[in-house]
């Protein structure tokens, strides 16, 4: 069943997938359709795909948790990150003790180390930790269990640059896993093998996500140029099919035609001139078939990254708001103090800062959710807002009702999602079935969808896949807003910001 190969000393084992077949019982297309695939447990491997395709769907297969057609063989015991049904009232002692052999304790401090973590972690409860703390905690516990191969969703959610950064440098460290990440300097950092789920296929590279996606551009070009020579091919030789086709009748007709000068027509030379004719015709037959069927093989796999649209309202005033000397406590704890900064039409400003420095307070008081603060802020007269939450918890029920309730155009917000790859059938679906990155999806396109004079978008890239990631960023550095971000997604932000708040 299972193939070790030797290579250079390292003995090898493949997870191998055959014949995979898997639907939800509310879709009628199936997750999969007889695939079939192997990777080597020794590889650092990338899941990469758009949302919705079959990434985190793979992982539950793997883990037994849904039932499915063809076989899976595998020498390795997979581990889930995150952990289903944890308990946040624990301590890391006692997860520790829960998820792995005792005599590995010593273990999860090589690791803490290595994640920049204090061993006093270990005696906290992990409710009262950062979310950073409480991923890079679950990695350390994790890959202290023996024979233990890592499935990991979405670790980089909620963590700042920095702690990305020790995420990705500590994950290179590891011997093998499997990763599904829409951050492409993360990945990066950390991958050597890409699996990516295209429309019709899955591909598997060595390399990073930035090796991976040159491949596939020079692909999608070479198929695309392809493309468009057979198309010019098959209306070449439509053309000459149909000009053998009045040769081969004005040939038929003279056949059975009046004397000429007394002269009756040659019937045998006319039989076979007509038979030359019809050999004509079914050559370009078959070459018309063949360019058909080169055709059908093409873009098979090419990604529709239509340009989004936006319509930013345009103020009177250059100067949208100023903030100066600028301080917000928590209770006793200052989050943040005597920040200034002025935000200008097209501005593109991204707030940077670790985890729990009060990037999303300084955004609710631009809001004017929080009025508690400090300092001097002064706005313009009349300042519309379009707003992009970090959580998506509360979206359930019907679509287009929540979509009418925003007060955006139902046709623009439907066409955004489209061009976002957002399935058809779950316009129909009750939202709180939605998958993280298709709720993020609904958000991303209800704000696109309503005109504003600033856009404000906290963690808007949470659980998007990477082609959407590029489409919004082209859409961003077109149109140039005035937009107030916060993102992790260091490339991202390199790419349009054009200025820093720095908490």
């Amino acid at each position: 069943m299972l193939k070790f190969i030797q290579n250079g000393g390292d003995i090898m084992s493949l997870i191998k997938i055959e014949n995979l077949t898997f639907s939800y019982f509310s879709s009628t297309k199936p997750v999969f359709d007889d695939v079939s695939f192997s990777l080597d447990t020794n590889w650092k491997t990338g899941l990469i795909g758009r949302n919705g395709i079959g990434k985190s769907t793979l992982f539950k297969l793997l883990l037994e948790q849904e039932s499915y057609q063809g076989k899976i063989h595998k020498s390795v015991e997979f581990v889930q990150f995150p952990p289903n049904h944890l308990d946040f009232s624990k301590t890391g002692i006692e997860l520790l003790e829960e998820w792995t052999a005792q005599e590995d304790e010593w273990k999860v401090y090589r690791e803490l180390h290595q994640l920049q973590l204090d061993e006093s972690i270990m005696d906290r409860k992990f409710e009262t930790l950062s979310n950073g703390e409480q991923t890079k905690l679950l990695l350390a516990i994790l890959f202290t269990k023996e024979n233990g191969f890592l499935l990991i969703d979405e670790p980089t959610n909620h963590l700042d640059v920095n702690g990305r950064k020790i995420v990705s440098d500590y994950l290179k460290s590891k011997k093998g896993f499997l990763l599904i990440s829409h951050d492409r300097d993360f990945l990066d950092g950390c991958i050597n093998h890409v699996i990516s789920f295209n429309r019709n296929s899955i591909d598997i590279q060595s390399g990073n996500f930035t090796s991976w996606y040159e491949n596939k551009v020079s692909k999608d070009q070479y198929e695309f140029n392809q493309n468009e020579k057979i198309k010019s091919e098959i209306e070449r030789l439509n053309k000459a099919a149909r000009q053998t086709k009045v040769w081969s009748n004005k040939v038929e007709n003279t056949k059975n035609g009046v004397k000429i000068s007394g002269i009756k027509p040659d019937k045998g030379h006319i039989g076979r001139l007509s038979a030359k004719m019809m050999q004509k015709t079914k050559n370009l037959e078959k070459r018309q078939q063949k360019a058909i069927e080169e055709k059908e093989n093409l873009l098979k796999d090419l990604e529709r990254t239509d340009s989004l649209f936006l319509r930013p309202l345009q103020h009177h005033k250059s100067l949208l708001i100023s903030a100066s000397e600028l301080s917000y406590r928590f209770g006793e704890r200052k989050l943040f103090s005597n920040i200034n900064f002025e935000i200008h039409q097209g501005d593109i400003i991204a707030i940077n800062g670790a985890n729990g420095s009060g990037k999303s307070t300084l955004i609710k008081i631009l809001l004017g959710q929080y009025l508690d603060y400090i300092g001097e802020l002064k706005m313009a007269n009349h300042l519309e807002f379009s707003y992009i939450s970090q959580d998506t918890s509360f979206l359930e029920g019907d679509l287009m009702k929540y979509i009418h309730s925003q007060g955006v155009d139902e046709t623009t917000c439907r066409t955004i999602l489209s061009k976002l790859d957002f399935p058809k059938e779950l316009f129909d679906t009750n939202m709180k079935l939605y998958s993280d990155g298709q709720k993020k999806k609904v958000l991303i396109s209800i704000s696109l969808s309503k005109p504003a004079h600033l856009y404000i978008w906290d963690e808007p890239l949470n659980y998007i896949d990477v082609i959407s990631r590029i489409q919004i960023e082209e859409l961003i550095k077109e149109v140039k807003p005035t937009l107030v971000l916060i993102e992790h997604d260091q490339r991202f932000v390199n790419h349009i910001a054009n200025k820093i708040i720095q908490i």
